[in-house]
Protein backbone atom coordinates (compact mmCIF):
# COMPACT_ATOMS: atom_id res chain seq x y z
CA UNK A 1 0.00 0.00 0.00
CA UNK A 2 2.74 2.33 0.93
CA UNK A 3 4.70 1.70 -2.27
CA UNK A 4 1.60 2.19 -4.49
CA UNK A 5 0.81 5.53 -2.90
CA UNK A 6 4.40 6.59 -3.27
CA UNK A 7 4.46 5.62 -6.96
CA UNK A 8 1.24 7.58 -7.59
CA UNK A 9 2.67 10.64 -5.85
CA UNK A 10 5.79 10.54 -8.11
CA UNK A 11 3.61 10.36 -11.23
CA UNK A 12 1.66 13.40 -10.05
CA UNK A 13 4.82 15.46 -9.36
CA UNK A 14 6.52 14.76 -12.71
CA UNK A 15 3.77 16.31 -14.86
CA UNK A 16 3.67 19.22 -12.42
CA UNK A 17 7.42 19.77 -12.90
CA UNK A 18 7.10 19.67 -16.68
CA UNK A 19 4.22 22.14 -16.51
CA UNK A 20 6.29 24.54 -14.39
CA UNK A 21 9.16 24.31 -16.85
CA UNK A 22 6.82 24.96 -19.75
CA UNK A 23 5.29 27.92 -17.96
CA UNK A 24 8.71 29.37 -17.18
CA UNK A 25 9.80 28.91 -20.81
CA UNK A 26 6.57 30.50 -22.00
CA UNK A 27 7.09 33.43 -19.62
CA UNK A 28 10.67 33.86 -20.87
CA UNK A 29 9.47 33.89 -24.48
CA UNK A 30 6.73 36.34 -23.61
CA UNK A 31 9.29 38.57 -21.91
CA UNK A 32 11.57 38.28 -24.94
CA UNK A 33 8.70 39.08 -27.27
CA UNK A 34 7.71 42.02 -25.07
CA UNK A 35 11.34 43.18 -25.05
CA UNK A 36 11.55 42.83 -28.82
CA UNK A 37 8.27 44.69 -29.20
CA UNK A 38 9.52 47.47 -26.93
CA UNK A 39 12.80 47.66 -28.80
CA UNK A 40 11.09 47.77 -32.17
CA UNK A 41 8.82 50.47 -30.81
CA UNK A 42 11.87 52.41 -29.58
CA UNK A 43 13.54 51.96 -32.97
CA UNK A 44 10.46 53.30 -34.77
CA UNK A 45 10.33 56.25 -32.41
CA UNK A 46 14.02 56.92 -33.05
CA UNK A 47 13.56 56.71 -36.83
CA UNK A 48 10.62 59.13 -36.67
CA UNK A 49 12.50 61.48 -34.38
CA UNK A 50 15.54 61.55 -36.66
CA UNK A 51 13.42 61.94 -39.79
CA UNK A 52 11.58 64.97 -38.41
CA UNK A 53 14.74 67.09 -38.18
CA UNK A 54 15.43 69.36 -41.17
CA UNK A 55 18.28 71.22 -39.53
CA UNK A 56 21.40 69.20 -40.39
CA UNK A 57 23.22 69.89 -37.13
CA UNK A 58 20.18 68.94 -35.05
CA UNK A 59 19.60 65.84 -37.17
CA UNK A 60 23.15 64.63 -36.54
CA UNK A 61 22.81 65.22 -32.81
CA UNK A 62 19.50 63.30 -32.76
CA UNK A 63 21.12 60.35 -34.54
CA UNK A 64 23.88 60.01 -31.94
CA UNK A 65 21.48 60.34 -29.01
CA UNK A 66 19.04 57.81 -30.49
CA UNK A 67 21.82 55.28 -31.13
CA UNK A 68 23.01 55.49 -27.50
CA UNK A 69 19.48 54.88 -26.17
CA UNK A 70 18.68 52.00 -28.55
CA UNK A 71 21.67 49.82 -27.59
CA UNK A 72 21.95 51.13 -24.01
CA UNK A 73 25.51 52.40 -24.57
CA UNK A 74 27.22 54.71 -22.12
CA UNK A 75 29.19 56.53 -24.83
CA UNK A 76 28.23 57.26 -28.44
CA UNK A 77 29.80 59.31 -31.22
CA UNK A 78 29.26 60.21 -34.86
CA UNK A 79 32.37 60.79 -36.94
CA UNK A 80 31.81 62.71 -40.18
CA UNK A 81 34.32 61.88 -42.92
CA UNK A 82 35.95 64.92 -44.51
CA UNK A 83 37.00 65.62 -48.10
CA UNK A 84 39.27 62.92 -49.48
CA UNK A 85 37.57 60.18 -47.46
CA UNK A 86 40.54 59.47 -45.18
CA UNK A 87 40.01 61.63 -42.08
CA UNK A 88 37.26 62.82 -39.81
CA UNK A 89 36.25 66.44 -40.22
CA UNK A 90 33.69 66.54 -37.39
CA UNK A 91 33.09 64.45 -34.26
CA UNK A 92 29.85 64.58 -32.22
CA UNK A 93 29.81 62.82 -28.85
CA UNK A 94 27.24 61.75 -26.24
CA UNK A 95 28.08 60.63 -22.71
CA UNK A 96 31.08 62.85 -21.96
CA UNK A 97 30.94 66.11 -20.03
CA UNK A 98 32.41 69.35 -21.37
CA UNK A 99 35.16 69.08 -18.74
CA UNK A 100 36.13 65.60 -19.94
CA UNK A 101 36.20 66.72 -23.56
CA UNK A 102 38.34 69.75 -22.68
CA UNK A 103 40.86 67.57 -20.79
CA UNK A 104 41.16 65.08 -23.67
CA UNK A 105 41.94 67.89 -26.10
CA UNK A 106 41.67 67.76 -29.87
CA UNK A 107 38.96 65.54 -31.34
CA UNK A 108 40.15 62.35 -33.07
CA UNK A 109 40.97 62.55 -36.78
CA UNK A 110 40.36 58.91 -37.65
CA UNK A 111 43.22 56.73 -36.46
CA UNK A 112 43.04 53.38 -34.68
CA UNK A 113 39.64 51.70 -34.41
CA UNK A 114 37.88 54.80 -35.72
CA UNK A 115 40.04 54.67 -38.83
CA UNK A 116 39.30 50.99 -39.29
CA UNK A 117 35.68 51.81 -40.17
CA UNK A 118 36.86 54.57 -42.51
CA UNK A 119 39.12 52.16 -44.37
CA UNK A 120 36.57 49.32 -44.27
CA UNK A 121 33.05 50.77 -44.09
CA UNK A 122 31.25 47.75 -42.62
CA UNK A 123 29.87 46.70 -39.23
CA UNK A 124 32.43 46.03 -36.50
CA UNK A 125 31.75 44.56 -33.05
CA UNK A 126 34.44 44.00 -30.40
CA UNK A 127 34.42 42.56 -26.89
CA UNK A 128 37.58 44.50 -26.01
CA UNK A 129 38.88 47.44 -28.05
CA UNK A 130 42.49 47.08 -26.92
CA UNK A 131 42.77 43.58 -28.36
CA UNK A 132 42.14 44.70 -31.94
CA UNK A 133 45.22 45.03 -34.15
CA UNK A 134 44.29 48.59 -35.19
CA UNK A 135 43.93 49.85 -31.61
CA UNK A 136 46.24 52.79 -30.77
CA UNK A 137 45.15 53.15 -27.17
CA UNK A 138 43.48 56.18 -25.64
CA UNK A 139 44.87 59.66 -24.95
CA UNK A 140 45.35 60.97 -21.42
CA UNK A 141 42.18 61.72 -19.39
CA UNK A 142 40.10 59.50 -21.70
CA UNK A 143 37.53 57.33 -19.85
CA UNK A 144 38.10 53.54 -20.05
CA UNK A 145 36.27 51.79 -22.89
CA UNK A 146 36.12 48.06 -23.68
CA UNK A 147 33.08 46.81 -25.60
CA UNK A 148 32.51 48.42 -28.97
CA UNK A 149 30.17 48.40 -31.95
CA UNK A 150 30.38 50.57 -35.05
CA UNK A 151 28.30 50.92 -38.22
CA UNK A 152 28.73 53.16 -41.29
CA UNK A 153 26.11 55.71 -42.40
CA UNK A 154 25.64 55.99 -46.16
CA UNK A 155 23.98 58.84 -48.01
CA UNK A 156 23.16 57.98 -51.63
CA UNK A 157 25.68 55.10 -51.65
CA UNK A 158 28.44 57.37 -50.34
CA UNK A 159 29.81 56.85 -46.84
CA UNK A 160 28.93 59.99 -44.89
CA UNK A 161 30.36 58.92 -41.54
CA UNK A 162 30.31 56.24 -38.85
CA UNK A 163 28.43 55.60 -35.62
CA UNK A 164 30.69 54.49 -32.75
CA UNK A 165 29.22 53.09 -29.50
CA UNK A 166 31.10 51.77 -26.48
CA UNK A 167 30.49 50.39 -22.98
CA UNK A 168 27.07 48.72 -22.97
CA UNK A 169 25.51 49.37 -19.58
CA UNK A 170 25.44 46.53 -17.08
CA UNK A 171 28.87 45.26 -18.13
CA UNK A 172 27.46 43.01 -20.88
CA UNK A 173 28.57 42.77 -24.48
CA UNK A 174 26.94 44.16 -27.58
CA UNK A 175 25.20 41.40 -29.57
CA UNK A 176 23.92 40.76 -33.09
CA UNK A 177 20.58 42.33 -32.24
CA UNK A 178 22.38 45.57 -31.32
CA UNK A 179 24.12 45.50 -34.69
CA UNK A 180 20.82 44.95 -36.49
CA UNK A 181 19.13 47.82 -34.63
CA UNK A 182 22.04 50.18 -35.35
CA UNK A 183 22.13 49.17 -39.01
CA UNK A 184 18.43 49.98 -39.33
CA UNK A 185 18.98 53.32 -37.61
CA UNK A 186 21.91 54.04 -39.94
CA UNK A 187 19.68 53.58 -43.00
CA UNK A 188 17.11 55.98 -41.55
CA UNK A 189 19.90 58.38 -40.60
CA UNK A 190 21.19 58.39 -44.19
CA UNK A 191 17.75 59.41 -45.47
CA UNK A 192 17.37 62.05 -42.76
CA UNK A 193 20.81 63.52 -43.51
CA UNK A 194 20.05 63.64 -47.23
CA UNK A 195 16.73 65.41 -46.58
CA UNK A 196 18.40 67.89 -44.22
CA UNK A 197 21.10 68.57 -46.81
CA UNK A 198 18.55 69.20 -49.56
CA UNK A 199 16.58 71.51 -47.30
CA UNK A 200 19.75 73.34 -46.31
CA UNK A 201 20.79 73.74 -49.95
CA UNK A 202 17.38 75.09 -50.92
CA UNK A 203 17.48 77.57 -48.03
CA UNK A 204 20.99 78.59 -49.06
CA UNK A 205 19.92 79.21 -52.66
CA UNK A 206 17.02 81.27 -51.37
CA UNK A 207 19.38 83.41 -49.25
CA UNK A 208 21.71 84.01 -52.23
CA UNK A 209 18.74 85.04 -54.36
CA UNK A 210 17.52 87.42 -51.65
CA UNK A 211 21.00 88.93 -51.36
CA UNK A 212 21.22 89.42 -55.14
CA UNK A 213 17.78 91.06 -55.13
CA UNK A 214 18.89 93.39 -52.34
CA UNK A 215 22.01 94.40 -54.30
CA UNK A 216 19.98 94.98 -57.46
CA UNK A 217 17.53 97.16 -55.54
CA UNK A 218 20.45 99.15 -54.07
CA UNK A 219 21.81 99.76 -57.56
CA UNK A 220 18.45 100.81 -58.98
CA UNK A 221 18.02 103.15 -56.02
CA UNK A 222 21.26 104.89 -56.99
CA UNK A 223 23.64 103.30 -54.45
CA UNK A 224 27.32 104.04 -55.00
CA UNK A 225 30.08 101.51 -55.60
CA UNK A 226 31.34 101.57 -52.01
CA UNK A 227 27.85 101.06 -50.63
CA UNK A 228 27.19 98.14 -52.97
CA UNK A 229 30.53 96.46 -52.25
CA UNK A 230 29.95 96.77 -48.51
CA UNK A 231 26.54 95.18 -48.93
CA UNK A 232 28.09 92.33 -50.93
CA UNK A 233 30.75 91.77 -48.24
CA UNK A 234 28.15 91.79 -45.46
CA UNK A 235 25.81 89.33 -47.15
CA UNK A 236 28.59 86.97 -48.28
CA UNK A 237 29.98 86.86 -44.74
CA UNK A 238 26.57 86.12 -43.23
CA UNK A 239 25.59 83.41 -45.72
CA UNK A 240 28.93 81.54 -45.58
CA UNK A 241 29.26 81.90 -41.78
CA UNK A 242 32.58 83.67 -42.25
CA UNK A 243 34.18 85.70 -39.48
CA UNK A 244 35.81 88.18 -41.88
CA UNK A 245 35.01 89.52 -45.35
CA UNK A 246 37.46 91.65 -47.34
CA UNK A 247 37.09 93.33 -50.75
CA UNK A 248 40.36 94.32 -52.47
CA UNK A 249 40.56 96.46 -55.61
CA UNK A 250 43.46 97.08 -58.02
CA UNK A 251 45.34 100.35 -57.68
CA UNK A 252 45.79 102.40 -60.84
CA UNK A 253 49.34 102.55 -62.12
CA UNK A 254 50.66 99.86 -59.73
CA UNK A 255 50.86 96.07 -59.41
CA UNK A 256 49.09 96.14 -56.08
CA UNK A 257 45.65 95.68 -54.58
CA UNK A 258 44.13 97.93 -51.94
CA UNK A 259 41.65 96.67 -49.33
CA UNK A 260 38.67 98.97 -49.81
CA UNK A 261 36.10 97.09 -47.69
CA UNK A 262 36.61 94.95 -44.56
CA UNK A 263 33.84 93.75 -42.23
CA UNK A 264 33.94 91.34 -39.31
CA UNK A 265 36.77 90.17 -37.07
CA UNK A 266 39.51 92.83 -36.62
CA UNK A 267 38.26 94.56 -39.79
CA UNK A 268 40.00 97.83 -38.92
CA UNK A 269 43.39 96.10 -39.22
CA UNK A 270 42.66 95.22 -42.85
CA UNK A 271 41.12 98.44 -44.20
CA UNK A 272 43.50 100.37 -46.41
CA UNK A 273 46.04 97.54 -46.55
CA UNK A 274 48.04 97.40 -49.80
CA UNK A 275 48.88 93.90 -51.05
CA UNK A 276 51.11 92.84 -53.94
CA UNK A 277 49.50 90.88 -56.75
CA UNK A 278 52.47 88.53 -56.95
CA UNK A 279 52.91 86.17 -54.02
CA UNK A 280 49.71 86.94 -52.11
CA UNK A 281 46.57 84.82 -51.74
CA UNK A 282 44.27 87.61 -52.92
CA UNK A 283 46.73 88.47 -55.70
CA UNK A 284 46.69 84.87 -56.96
CA UNK A 285 42.89 84.93 -57.26
CA UNK A 286 43.13 88.27 -59.09
CA UNK A 287 45.89 87.16 -61.49
CA UNK A 288 44.39 83.74 -62.34
CA UNK A 289 40.75 84.91 -62.38
CA UNK A 290 39.90 81.75 -60.43
CA UNK A 291 38.94 80.98 -56.80
CA UNK A 292 41.79 80.21 -54.40
CA UNK A 293 41.23 78.43 -51.05
CA UNK A 294 43.32 77.96 -47.93
CA UNK A 295 42.81 75.37 -45.18
CA UNK A 296 44.43 77.66 -42.58
CA UNK A 297 44.97 81.24 -43.65
CA UNK A 298 46.82 82.18 -40.46
CA UNK A 299 49.67 79.85 -41.48
CA UNK A 300 49.50 80.29 -45.26
CA UNK A 301 52.73 81.47 -46.89
CA UNK A 302 50.71 83.55 -49.35
CA UNK A 303 49.38 85.71 -46.52
CA UNK A 304 51.44 88.37 -44.76
CA UNK A 305 51.29 87.72 -41.02
CA UNK A 306 53.40 90.70 -39.93
CA UNK A 307 50.42 92.24 -38.14
CA UNK A 308 48.92 88.88 -37.17
CA UNK A 309 45.72 90.10 -38.74
CA UNK A 310 44.36 86.57 -39.10
CA UNK A 311 44.95 85.37 -35.53
CA UNK A 312 42.17 82.99 -34.50
CA UNK A 313 41.03 82.49 -38.09
CA UNK A 314 41.35 79.39 -40.26
CA UNK A 315 39.78 78.37 -43.60
CA UNK A 316 39.64 81.06 -46.28
CA UNK A 317 38.51 81.50 -49.87
CA UNK A 318 39.42 84.30 -52.31
CA UNK A 319 37.01 84.70 -55.23
CA UNK A 320 37.64 87.07 -58.16
CA UNK A 321 35.06 89.74 -58.94
CA UNK A 322 34.39 89.18 -62.64
CA UNK A 323 35.84 86.67 -65.09
CA UNK A 324 38.67 86.41 -67.59
CA UNK A 325 40.33 89.72 -68.36
CA UNK A 326 37.48 91.62 -66.73
CA UNK A 327 38.49 90.89 -63.13
CA UNK A 328 37.80 94.03 -61.12
CA UNK A 329 38.79 92.91 -57.64
CA UNK A 330 38.72 90.05 -55.14
CA UNK A 331 36.38 89.02 -52.30
CA UNK A 332 38.13 87.20 -49.45
CA UNK A 333 36.08 85.27 -46.87
CA UNK A 334 37.69 83.72 -43.77
CA UNK A 335 36.11 81.46 -41.14
CA UNK A 336 37.17 80.98 -37.54
CA UNK A 337 39.85 78.44 -36.69
CA UNK A 338 38.44 74.90 -36.46
CA UNK A 339 35.52 75.50 -38.83
CA UNK A 340 35.07 73.54 -42.06
CA UNK A 341 37.05 74.45 -45.16
CA UNK A 342 35.26 76.01 -48.13
CA UNK A 343 33.92 73.17 -50.28
CA UNK A 344 33.36 73.24 -54.04
CA UNK A 345 29.57 73.44 -53.56
CA UNK A 346 30.09 76.68 -51.59
CA UNK A 347 32.56 78.21 -54.04
CA UNK A 348 30.13 78.11 -57.00
CA UNK A 349 27.48 80.33 -55.37
CA UNK A 350 30.30 82.61 -54.25
CA UNK A 351 31.48 82.96 -57.86
CA UNK A 352 27.95 83.85 -58.92
CA UNK A 353 27.73 86.36 -56.14
CA UNK A 354 31.10 87.85 -57.12
CA UNK A 355 29.85 88.09 -60.71
CA UNK A 356 26.96 90.13 -59.33
CA UNK A 357 29.57 92.35 -57.69
CA UNK A 358 31.22 92.87 -61.08
CA UNK A 359 27.89 93.90 -62.58
CA UNK A 360 27.36 96.26 -59.66
CA UNK A 361 30.74 97.88 -60.22
CA UNK A 362 30.13 98.14 -63.96
CA UNK A 363 26.80 99.87 -63.41
CA UNK A 364 28.27 102.18 -60.76
CA UNK A 365 31.14 103.13 -63.11
CA UNK A 366 28.79 103.74 -66.01
CA UNK A 367 26.62 105.93 -63.82
CA UNK A 368 29.69 107.80 -62.62
CA UNK A 369 30.92 108.22 -66.21
CA UNK A 370 27.51 109.53 -67.25
CA UNK A 371 27.52 111.99 -64.34
CA UNK A 372 31.07 113.04 -65.24
CA UNK A 373 30.12 113.59 -68.89
CA UNK A 374 27.07 115.57 -67.80
CA UNK A 375 29.22 117.67 -65.46
CA UNK A 376 31.85 118.33 -68.15
CA UNK A 377 29.14 119.17 -70.67
CA UNK A 378 27.65 121.59 -68.19
CA UNK A 379 31.07 123.13 -67.59
CA UNK A 380 31.58 123.57 -71.32
CA UNK A 381 28.17 125.21 -71.58
CA UNK A 382 28.94 127.57 -68.70
CA UNK A 383 32.35 128.39 -70.17
CA UNK A 384 30.83 128.99 -73.60
CA UNK A 385 28.10 131.22 -72.17
CA UNK A 386 30.64 133.18 -70.15
CA UNK A 387 32.85 133.62 -73.19
CA UNK A 388 30.17 134.32 -75.77
CA UNK A 389 27.79 136.38 -73.66
CA UNK A 390 29.27 137.73 -70.46
CA UNK A 391 32.76 138.62 -71.71
CA UNK A 392 31.44 140.17 -74.91
CA UNK A 393 28.98 142.34 -72.99
CA UNK A 394 31.63 143.40 -70.50
CA UNK A 395 34.00 144.19 -73.33
CA UNK A 396 31.32 146.23 -75.11
CA UNK A 397 30.53 148.05 -71.88
CA UNK A 398 34.22 148.85 -71.40
CA UNK A 399 34.52 150.19 -74.93
CA UNK A 400 31.48 152.39 -74.36
CA UNK A 401 32.90 153.75 -71.12
CA UNK A 402 36.22 154.46 -72.79
CA UNK A 403 34.53 156.45 -75.55
CA UNK A 404 32.38 158.28 -73.02
CA UNK A 405 35.40 159.03 -70.84
CA UNK A 406 36.94 161.17 -73.55
CA UNK A 407 33.90 163.46 -73.50
CA UNK A 408 33.90 164.02 -69.74
CA UNK A 409 35.57 167.26 -68.78
CA UNK A 410 35.28 166.82 -65.01
CA UNK A 411 38.62 165.40 -63.90
CA UNK A 412 37.39 163.23 -60.99
CA UNK A 413 34.53 161.83 -63.05
CA UNK A 414 36.90 160.97 -65.90
CA UNK A 415 39.25 159.18 -63.45
CA UNK A 416 36.35 157.14 -62.08
CA UNK A 417 35.39 156.03 -65.56
CA UNK A 418 38.99 154.98 -66.25
CA UNK A 419 39.05 152.97 -63.02
CA UNK A 420 35.75 151.34 -63.97
CA UNK A 421 37.22 150.33 -67.33
CA UNK A 422 40.26 148.86 -65.58
CA UNK A 423 37.97 146.91 -63.23
CA UNK A 424 36.11 145.54 -66.22
CA UNK A 425 39.39 144.42 -67.80
CA UNK A 426 40.36 142.68 -64.55
CA UNK A 427 36.93 141.03 -64.37
CA UNK A 428 37.34 139.75 -67.92
CA UNK A 429 40.72 138.23 -66.98
CA UNK A 430 39.18 136.51 -63.94
CA UNK A 431 36.34 135.08 -66.03
CA UNK A 432 38.79 133.82 -68.68
CA UNK A 433 40.85 132.15 -65.93
CA UNK A 434 37.67 130.54 -64.60
CA UNK A 435 36.80 129.25 -68.06
CA UNK A 436 40.27 127.73 -68.34
CA UNK A 437 39.83 126.07 -64.95
CA UNK A 438 36.48 124.62 -65.94
CA UNK A 439 37.98 123.02 -69.05
CA UNK A 440 41.20 121.74 -67.46
CA UNK A 441 41.58 118.08 -66.49
CA UNK A 442 43.32 116.42 -63.56
CA UNK A 443 46.70 114.72 -63.82
CA UNK A 444 47.17 111.31 -65.37
CA UNK A 445 46.59 107.92 -63.76
CA UNK A 446 48.81 106.97 -60.88
CA UNK A 447 49.63 110.58 -59.91
CA UNK A 448 47.75 110.43 -56.58
CA UNK A 449 49.44 110.12 -53.18
CA UNK A 450 48.16 106.57 -52.68
CA UNK A 451 49.85 105.30 -55.86
CA UNK A 452 53.05 107.26 -55.13
CA UNK A 453 53.34 105.72 -51.65
CA UNK A 454 52.87 102.21 -53.04
CA UNK A 455 55.56 102.83 -55.67
CA UNK A 456 58.07 104.09 -53.08
CA UNK A 457 57.40 101.08 -50.83
CA UNK A 458 57.76 98.71 -53.78
CA UNK A 459 61.05 100.26 -54.87
CA UNK A 460 62.38 100.01 -51.30
CA UNK A 461 61.85 96.23 -51.24
CA UNK A 462 65.02 95.66 -53.31
CA UNK A 463 67.25 97.38 -50.73
CA UNK A 464 65.35 96.18 -47.66
CA UNK A 465 65.39 92.54 -48.73
CA UNK A 466 61.65 92.24 -48.09
CA UNK A 467 58.45 94.02 -49.05
CA UNK A 468 57.22 96.45 -46.38
CA UNK A 469 53.60 96.20 -45.30
CA UNK A 470 51.52 99.19 -46.44
CA UNK A 471 48.15 100.30 -45.07
CA UNK A 472 46.28 103.53 -45.92
CA UNK A 473 43.14 104.96 -44.37
CA UNK A 474 41.00 107.96 -45.22
CA UNK A 475 40.74 110.18 -48.30
CA UNK A 476 44.46 110.11 -49.03
CA UNK A 477 44.19 111.35 -52.62
CA UNK A 478 41.63 114.10 -52.02
CA UNK A 479 42.23 115.49 -48.52
CA UNK A 480 46.03 115.88 -48.71
CA UNK A 481 47.26 118.98 -50.60
CA UNK A 482 49.91 118.53 -53.27
CA UNK A 483 52.72 120.23 -51.31
CA UNK A 484 52.01 118.09 -48.22
CA UNK A 485 51.81 114.96 -50.40
CA UNK A 486 55.29 115.74 -51.76
CA UNK A 487 56.60 115.97 -48.19
CA UNK A 488 54.96 112.62 -47.31
CA UNK A 489 56.60 110.85 -50.26
CA UNK A 490 60.02 112.34 -49.48
CA UNK A 491 59.79 111.40 -45.78
CA UNK A 492 58.71 107.85 -46.62
CA UNK A 493 61.63 107.41 -49.02
CA UNK A 494 64.11 108.76 -46.46
CA UNK A 495 62.69 106.63 -43.63
CA UNK A 496 62.75 103.36 -45.59
CA UNK A 497 66.27 104.13 -46.79
CA UNK A 498 67.37 104.58 -43.17
CA UNK A 499 65.77 101.27 -42.21
CA UNK A 500 67.65 99.52 -45.03
CA UNK A 501 71.00 101.13 -44.09
CA UNK A 502 71.01 100.97 -40.31
CA UNK A 503 68.16 98.99 -38.73
CA UNK A 504 69.01 95.39 -39.77
CA UNK A 505 65.25 94.80 -39.68
CA UNK A 506 63.22 91.83 -40.95
CA UNK A 507 59.90 93.68 -41.02
CA UNK A 508 58.71 97.20 -41.76
CA UNK A 509 55.16 98.55 -41.60
CA UNK A 510 53.95 101.72 -43.30
CA UNK A 511 50.64 103.32 -42.25
CA UNK A 512 49.32 106.49 -43.93
CA UNK A 513 46.21 108.08 -42.44
CA UNK A 514 44.29 111.12 -43.68
CA UNK A 515 41.54 112.22 -41.34
CA UNK A 516 40.47 115.52 -42.88
CA UNK A 517 42.38 117.82 -40.56
CA UNK A 518 45.68 115.97 -40.42
CA UNK A 519 47.78 113.54 -42.40
CA UNK A 520 49.88 111.09 -40.39
CA UNK A 521 52.64 108.80 -41.70
CA UNK A 522 53.90 106.02 -39.40
CA UNK A 523 56.90 103.82 -40.26
CA UNK A 524 57.81 101.07 -37.77
CA UNK A 525 60.37 98.25 -37.91
CA UNK A 526 61.72 95.45 -35.72
CA UNK A 527 65.38 96.40 -36.10
CA UNK A 528 68.05 97.53 -33.64
CA UNK A 529 66.78 101.09 -33.32
CA UNK A 530 68.86 104.18 -34.14
CA UNK A 531 72.51 103.31 -33.40
CA UNK A 532 74.66 105.92 -31.70
CA UNK A 533 77.13 107.71 -33.97
CA UNK A 534 74.85 107.56 -36.99
CA UNK A 535 74.49 110.90 -38.80
CA UNK A 536 71.11 112.44 -38.16
CA UNK A 537 70.89 114.55 -41.28
CA UNK A 538 68.04 112.41 -42.62
CA UNK A 539 66.02 112.88 -39.44
CA UNK A 540 66.77 116.59 -39.54
CA UNK A 541 65.47 116.81 -43.09
CA UNK A 542 62.26 114.99 -42.14
CA UNK A 543 61.80 117.24 -39.11
CA UNK A 544 62.26 120.38 -41.23
CA UNK A 545 59.69 119.12 -43.73
CA UNK A 546 57.21 118.67 -40.87
CA UNK A 547 57.89 122.20 -39.60
CA UNK A 548 57.48 123.67 -43.07
CA UNK A 549 54.02 122.12 -43.25
CA UNK A 550 53.12 123.19 -39.71
CA UNK A 551 53.50 119.67 -38.31
CA UNK A 552 55.95 117.66 -36.22
CA UNK A 553 58.12 114.54 -36.18
CA UNK A 554 58.20 111.94 -33.36
CA UNK A 555 60.78 109.14 -33.05
CA UNK A 556 60.42 106.30 -30.55
CA UNK A 557 63.14 103.67 -29.93
CA UNK A 558 62.08 101.37 -27.04
CA UNK A 559 64.75 99.38 -25.13
CA UNK A 560 63.46 96.06 -26.49
CA UNK A 561 64.37 97.16 -30.01
CA UNK A 562 62.67 98.50 -33.10
CA UNK A 563 61.87 102.02 -34.17
CA UNK A 564 58.61 103.87 -34.73
CA UNK A 565 58.66 107.16 -36.66
CA UNK A 566 55.52 109.31 -36.79
CA UNK A 567 55.40 112.29 -39.20
CA UNK A 568 52.29 114.47 -39.12
CA UNK A 569 51.12 117.70 -40.70
CA UNK A 570 47.83 119.59 -40.98
CA UNK A 571 46.01 119.36 -44.31
CA UNK A 572 44.44 122.79 -44.09
CA UNK A 573 40.92 121.30 -44.06
CA UNK A 574 39.73 122.64 -40.71
CA UNK A 575 41.57 123.45 -37.56
CA UNK A 576 44.45 121.29 -36.49
CA UNK A 577 43.74 118.84 -33.70
CA UNK A 578 45.50 119.51 -30.36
Amino acid sequence: MGSAEQSHEIRVKLPQLRLDELLEELQARLDAARGTRDRVHSLLEAVLSVGRELNLEQALRSIVEAAAVLVDAEYAALGIIGPGGKRLSEFLTVGMTEEQIAKIGHYPEGHGILGELIRRPEQLRLAKISQHRASYGFPAHHPPMNSFVGVPIRVRDQVFGNLYLTEKRGGIQFDEEDEAVLSTLAVAAGVAIDNARLYEESRLRERWLQANAEITYSLLAGGGQTEVLRLIADRAREITSAALAVVAMPMEGTDSLSVEIAVGSDAERHRGLVLPVEGSLIGEAFATAAPVTSADISHDERVSASLQRFAGLGPGAAVPIGTGEGVRGVVLLVRELGHTVFAAKEIEPLRGFAAQAAVAMELAERRQDAEQVAMLTDRDRIGRDLHDLVIQRLFATGMTLQSVGRLIEHREAAERVVRAVDDLDETIKIIRSTIFGLRSREGGAGSGLRARVVRVAGEAASVLGFAPSVRMEGLVDTDVPREIADHVVAVLFEALTNVARHARATRADVVLEAEGREVRLTISDDGVGVPSGVRRSGLQNMSERAEQGGGELDLNCPPEGGTTLVWRAPTGRGERRP
